[in-house]
């Protein structure tokens, strides 16, 4: 049987591009239409995709000078994306949901419950992506007065999921016996109290959610960081990238399973998913247009404060002139402020050029033509080995997600990449082709 591309549709806010919602059929208030994203999903489901994902923060996340600047940031009112999922598993029935939540902010027993429960609700069909935080926004929402080191947020991070797992495994899989004539509700030999006491946690357990539909909920990781790639490659099933041509692609895919080996993961266990801005036309003029109307609208005071982090200031800087010399220390996500440094230094990079790459996809890739041009490109990175699939990001809400859905996809289709039906047991692992992961004790006695 011919391989298959994996494809899930990333929501940011009001789309992918932020200067998006300023297109004069975008829908400006999409982040918070809770009638919009139900037919979102349906739409998505009836076109096979196997998840949504929100990459989401818990604080208004920028680095605008002040409140003036941050007003060109449309990237502010987004709903809470757990509670969005439980309101769309209620109107779907195969599609999945993926959100990212902190292990910096957030404490091991209430992701546990969260999630746990969200995987019964939606009847096996939730993951987690594990994310460490970037932005020092959120560290004052949470009584901090700066961002957690970056090397002690991953240990943070490490001993977290690891607190999680342990709460999913605090039943196993047949504990709840429910016996009326006994009385007894749950069988102990198969009740497993966690008792973790480490560095950051102190956590007694047990979960008071029996174990999860999946064994445990799909884990996503997007750090490509040495300590982010150390992470992922131990416990995730998914892993979402930023890049930009196939042969950089090509190289992480490689280094991703390299690391997965060497931790003891099948290859096909992990499944690499880089981001895609598809920007389509009937024709690959009208593409074209679209796109440079879209890099036309990212005003100055919003592209800037894009590149603050990585360079500094650069309000008194000639924007069509070269980037200044890259700042050293960094706390944030290194991954992308070594490869915005990078970027910055390429040949006729200018300020403008590089804030308005930033605004269209955060340092994605994007695809611009016809549904044939960008399914050539899909194509083109999945059979070099590039990745297992893409993330879709619509530029903005809702046209190009419908695009995708009614253009690309019957395209990719057509070729034979791309499925048209679930897959699977009707959970999220099942449709990903993922294992369920079995108890922890059955692990250790194996």
């Amino acid at each position: 049987m011919q391989r298959q591309m994996k494809l899930g549709l990333n929501i940011v806010a009001n789309g992918a591009h932020a200067a998006g919602w300023r297109m004069p059929e975008a829908r400006v208030d999409a982040a918070l239409d809770i009638r919009l994203w139900k037919r979102m999903a349906q739409a998505a489901e009836r076109a096979c995709i196997h998840f949504m994902f929100w990459a989401d923060g818990i604080a208004v996340r920028h680095s605008a000078r002040d409140e003036d600047e941050l007003s060109y940031n449309a990237r502010i009112d987004v709903y809470e994306p757990l509670t969005l999922i439980g309101a769309l598993a209620a109107v779907t029935g195969r599609i999945g949901f993926l959100a990212s939540v902190s292990t910096t902010y957030n404490e091991p027993y209430h992701i546990a419950r969260k999630f746990a429960s969200l995987d019964h609700i939606s009847e096996g069909r939730v993951g987690w992506n594990v994310v460490t935080s970037w932005s020092e926004q959120e560290a004052r929402n949470f009584g901090r007065d700066a961002h957690m080191e970056h090397g002690l947020r991953y240990r943070r991070a490490e001993e977290f999921v690891d607190v999680v797992f342990g709460l999913w495994d605090s039943w196993e899989d047949d504990a709840f016996i429910r016996d009326k004539a006994s009385g007894r509700y749950f069988d102990p030999a198969r009740l497993h109290t966690l008792n973790h006491k480490g560095e950051s946690f102190s956590v007694k357990g047990p979960l008071n959610v029996a174990r999860p539909v999946q064994g445990y909920p799909v884990i996503a990781q997007a750090g490509s960081s040495g300590p982010g790639q150390g992470l992922g490659a131990r416990i995730a099933d998914l892993i979402y990238t930023a890049q930009t041509s196939r042969d950089d692609a090509v190289a992480f895919c490689r280094s991703v399973k390299a690391h997965g080996e060497a931790a003891g993961r099948a290859p096909g266990s992990m499944l690499v998913m880089p981001g895609i801005l598809p920007v389509m036309g009937r024709t690959r003029q009208e593409a074209q247009d679209r796109f440079e109307q879209l890099q036309g609208l990212v005003h100055e005071r919003l592209g800037l404060p894009m590149l603050t982090d990585t360079f500094g200031d650069l309000s008194r800087h000639d924007l069509d002139g070269p980037l200044p010399p890259a700042l050293d220390a960094h706390n944030a996500v290194k991954s992308a402020h070594e490869k915005l440094a990078r970027m910055g230094r390429q040949e006729g990079m200018t300020i403008r050029r590089l804030y308005q790459v930033m605004a269209g996809a955060s340092g994605h890739n994007v695809a611009v033509g016809t549904p044939s041009d960008v399914a050539d490109t899909m194509e083109d990175w999945f059979t070099a080995g590039g990745c297992d699939g893409f993330n879709i990001m619509p530029a903005f809400m809702p046209d190009p997600a419908i695009e995708a859905f009614e253009w690309l996809v019957p395209e990719l289709q057509r070729r034979g990449l791309f499925q048209t039906e679930y897959a699977g047991d009707g959970t999220l692992r099942g449709s990903l082709g993922l294992g369920r992961p079995a108890h922890g004790s059955h692990r250790r006695r194996a």
